[in-house]
């Protein structure tokens, strides 16, 4: 595995959130970030920059993209907040599937959207994306550990 890609709908709450927690602990990895109906150009939502920032992890050089084809078949495997983005990727792009999944899919949640809330919802949002995060991290470490040694 070298690659993940996070995905919401604005990229600029909860996929900025997640790629910076992936990024810190798989520094190994690529890791970036889109959305299905990105903000495209716009900077991280400050509450997310300011809540990441209080984690030591910097976000503020995030730009929104708009998820593509091109950046689908870069990612090794594909992170969503929620089941709607799932089914969006996999009837867009029909060759994701298998490698989709939601960042909270071992706790069975999806992650609400925060954008335009207050911080309490960010805070929510920012709990779940960590947890579904540490746990992904805890699943890579495990698949990539023996390719690293060989190498």
């Amino acid at each position: 595995m070298r690659s993940v890609l996070t995905v919401c709908i604005g990229n600029i709450c909860r996929s900025p959130m997640a790629e910076g927690l992936l990024a810190a602990g798989l520094p190994q990895l690529r890791v970036f970030s889109a959305g299905t109906g990105a903000l495209i150009g716009k900077p991280a939502d400050a509450t997310a920059r300011r809540l990441m920032q209080d984690r030591g992890i910097d976000i503020s050089g995030h730009v929104a993209q708009q998820v593509s084809q091109l950046l689908c078949r870069q990612a090794d495997l594909i992170l969503v907040m929620d089941r709607e983005q799932r089914r969006y990727l996999e009837s867009t792009y029909p060759f994701v599937r298998g490698k989709v999944f939601r960042i909270a899919e071992f706790d069975g949640h999806d992650v609400p959207d925060p954008y335009g809330k207050d911080e309490a919802a960010f805070q929510h949002a920012l709990a779940l994306i960590d947890a579904g995060a540490r746990a992904w991290i805890d699943r890579i470490l495990k698949i990539t550990k023996p390719e690293q040694q060989t190498t």
